[in-house]
């Protein structure tokens, strides 16, 4: 080795342990998962900040391309139906499937009232048990620090029973058209802020006619389940803003 090298290796040996001391220590990124829901992603931290109680209109959930099934029981009251009621953070993102060790126990839930008041409408027809495991296992084993299985169900069937929605559009009015009810995007806004005190989500779906039709409706609570608050993060809405209609079912 010549003279020059062993004169300067010592500095940039030196030089090279100094900079790597002075970096700073590497941070390991969240890993997000992706949901078929747009609404939501996966990011897992603590503390849930609010609660989307999620009701569907079953006229518009049948009159789709796909269609619908009614569940085996028979066909549901023409009312809006329980859709879920999802634990979330203040971002967008949610928590999901939290406890792999939490099956749905059907001795947990108001059999009669689930029929009626949370009914499935997928095909092929079924009693509904599927669509419940999966909006408990999915989104209610989020939520077992504020309500355990019974008081989740529980909880929202008597949401949507303090909250009469198919009463509330009845009475803002709106104008026949062929058969169905049209509003005003803002007129089902405005009525639903009017009966609950505050604002909400609305979505609405495209039918085999290729009109847009309220489809579901969001409203939110706090962190414990216990009372109504303004949507901190609204659903992307998809609504007809000068006309919305209200199927028969």
């Amino acid at each position: 080795m010549s003279p020059f090298l062993l004169l300067v290796l010592p500095v940039f040996q030196e030089r090279a342990k100094r900079d790597h001391e002075e970096l700073p220590p590497a941070v390991d990124a969240p890993v997000v998962g992706v949901h078929s829901d747009p609404l939501h992603g996966s990011l897992r931290r603590p503390g849930l900040r609010f609660f989307y109680f999620v009701q569907q209109w079953p006229g518009s959930v049948c009159d789709t391309r796909q269609s619908c099934c009614y569940p085996t029981p028979g066909k549901p009251s023409a009312n809006f139906g329980v859709h879920g009621l999802w634990p979330n953070y203040n971002d967008g993102v949610y928590p999901s499937n939290c406890d792999p060790h939490s099956p749905l126990d059907l001795s947990k839930r108001p059999a009669g009232r689930m029929q009626s008041e949370w009914p499935m409408l997928a095909c092929p027809s079924s009693s509904g048990r599927q669509f419940w495991q999966h909006e408990w296992e999915k989104h209610g084993t989020c939520s077992e620090s504020v309500l355990d299985q019974r008081r989740y169900f529980l909880t929202a069937l008597d949401l949507k029973r303090e909250v009469n929605l198919l009463g509330t559009l009845q009475a803002a009015g709106g104008r026949h058209s062929a058969g169905r009810r049209v509003y005003r995007f803002s007129s089902i806004s405005n009525a639903i802020k009017a009966a609950t005190g505050h604002t909400s989500g609305i979505q609405c779906n495209i039918g085999e006619d290729k009109n847009s039709q309220l489809y579901q409706v969001y409203l939110c609570l706090d962190s414990s389940a216990n009372s109504f608050i303004d949507c901190p993060i609204l659903p992307r809405s998809s609504c007809n803003s000068d006309r919305v209609a209200f199927l028969a079912f």
